[in-house]
């Protein structure tokens, strides 16, 4: 174990849905693998009156109900010991005073080293509060040891606000100390996107505009948004989804190969991505995106009667650069859709059609599909000849399932993100320029795009009629897998 990785990890929000279902479910798999450094303590702060001993069963009982691994009574023994619980209200200065305190004693009795992982599991108002109350009580100054800030999305809800609050955190943590999170990026899949491509050349010499037709990206839920409404009314796809997670999957698939497998060489080249997005401005954006709304959504709660919110978006993107181009990059993400799945489709090019006369009409395409939730693991599919005496010539594939096999249990997400912060390993982390690029864009897309263009759709199906008609257009279907 890297003894530098030692810290108390202080979670603001200990009481939320975040800490209960991810977190603290993560730091027991982590025990459970031995994989947690031995200096480690956890402090929950939230507002609800408890003692330690109440709120370390509740988070037992999460962990029975989440935890990929069975319960070993030892293993949460010795992960029970290390967490605390401080009720404050975040604007309260008397409770960053007990913090102090407490973090203090934290070195001393876990051997943390003077090394803090403030996680902000808490709604995005309060972010910027939190960490102004942590610089002005003095529990930031690092004194020959680390302290960095983990900071959920959204950041932001456009370009302005986005750039008003890394302002203010900036003045407190600096950019090497600055972890935004996207869950998205500590999946086992996206993660394993570069190893595809970098480590079989099979693969990336093809991975170009005079191999590839397109590239479509989906990631489709069948649940509505719930008891989100407030968050959603404010937010809706565009922002909820696209503007981190699918971005951040186009950026992964397309870039050009970074220099070094280090943090700041991998997200150099994912900047220059979100820079070659090209969207049109003109008459024909309605071309290039659809929007579209399920069926019910004035019912949920929360949720104007009037609402234009989209809870669905299919775009139609280029990239200025020349690996790909005249390449389009289809992106769709929505709720209420027939299945749950995400996934990235390349498509290749159709072969020589005059080769095989059974291919005159067109033989099946060769894809590459790479499967992120709920299945992990990839398609290769190609045309070989059917068995028998005629000559016909059929699609096959190569299916890898990761984890199919219960025996390969994946690890979630957020297991590999906090490890990464205690590390210092930023590469699965979005950085300031990385934000500021994707709302660049969102903004462009959100200003030329009138509520009009929202579409009602019936849930359980793929989305609106526009959607495949934006796809049509160009001669390409769907790729619903």
């Amino acid at each position: 174990m890297i003894i530098n990785q030692s810290c108390s990890m202080i979670i603001f929000g200990g009481t939320g849905d975040l800490t209960h279902r991810k977190l603290i479910p993560a730091l027991y798999h982590l025990m459970y693998q031995e994989m947690l450094p031995e200096g480690f303590a956890v402090i929950s702060v939230g507002r609800q009156k408890k003692n330690n001993e109440e709120y370390r069963e509740e988070l037992y009982q999460s962990v029975l109900k989440y935890s990929r691994f069975p319960m070993d009574k030892t293993i949460w023994d010795q992960l029970c010991e290390k967490i605390y619980y401080r009720a404050f209200s975040f604007d309260e200065g008397d409770g960053y005073e007990s913090l102090k305190a407490d973090l203090q004693q934290m070195d001393q009795v876990h051997h943390t080293r003077g090394n803090r992982l403030y996680y902000l599991a808490v709604s995005p108002e309060n972010f910027a509060p939190i960490v102004e109350k942590l610089k002005e009580h003095g529990v930031t100054a690092k004194r020959g040891c680390w302290q960095r800030v983990v900071i959920e999305k959204p950041f932001g809800q456009d370009l302005a606000s986005a750039q008003q609050l890394n302002n203010r955190i900036g003045k407190v943590f600096s950019e090497q100390d600055t972890y935004r999170i996207d869950h998205y990026l500590g999946k086992e899949m996206i993660q394993n996107i570069m190893v595809i491509r970098f480590a079989n050349t099979i693969f990336e010499p093809l991975w170009n505009h005079q191999y590839i037709d397109h590239i479509q990206i989906t990631a489709a839920e069948t649940e509505g948004v719930g008891s989100r409404g407030g968050y959603y009314e404010k937010a809706g796809a565009l922002r909820d989804m696209v503007q981190n997670h699918l971005l951040q999957l186009l950026a992964i698939t397309a870039m050009e190969p970074p220099g070094k497998n280090e943090a700041e060489a991998i997200r150099d080249e994912k900047v220059k991505i979100l820079k070659a997005i090209h969207f049109p401005k003109d008459s024909i954006v309605h071309q290039h995106v659809a929007l579209g709304q399920y069926r019910g959504y004035h019912m949920e709660e929360k949720v104007s009667p009037q609402s234009t919110t989209e809870t669905y978006v299919a775009l139609k993107l280029f990239l200025d650069c020349d690996r790909w181009k005249g390449v389009p990059f289809y992106i769709r993400t929505g709720k209420k859709l027939q299945q749950k799945t995400s996934q990235v489709v390349i498509q290749f090019k159709q072969p020589d059609k005059t080769f095989y006369k059974e291919c005159e009409s067109g033989c099946n395409p060769n894809l590459l599909v790479i499967k992120i939730q709920p299945e992990e693991g990839t398609l290769l599919q190609f045309n070989a000849k059917k068995p028998g005496n005629l000559q016909q010539i059929l699609p096959v594939g190569m299916n890898f399932c990761q984890n199919c096999n219960l025996e390969n249990n994946s690890p979630e997400a957020y297991e590999k993100l906090l490890l990464d912060v205690m590390d210092g390993d930023a590469s699965r982390f979005t950085r300031w320029d990385e934000v500021e690029n994707a709302w660049r864009l969102i903004d462009e897309i959100s200003s030329s795009c009138e509520a009009a263009l929202v579409e009602e759709y019936l849930p359980g199906g793929w989305g609106p009629e526009g959607a495949q008609q934006l796809i049509e257009r160009s001669g390409h279907r769907w790729w619903n897998l």
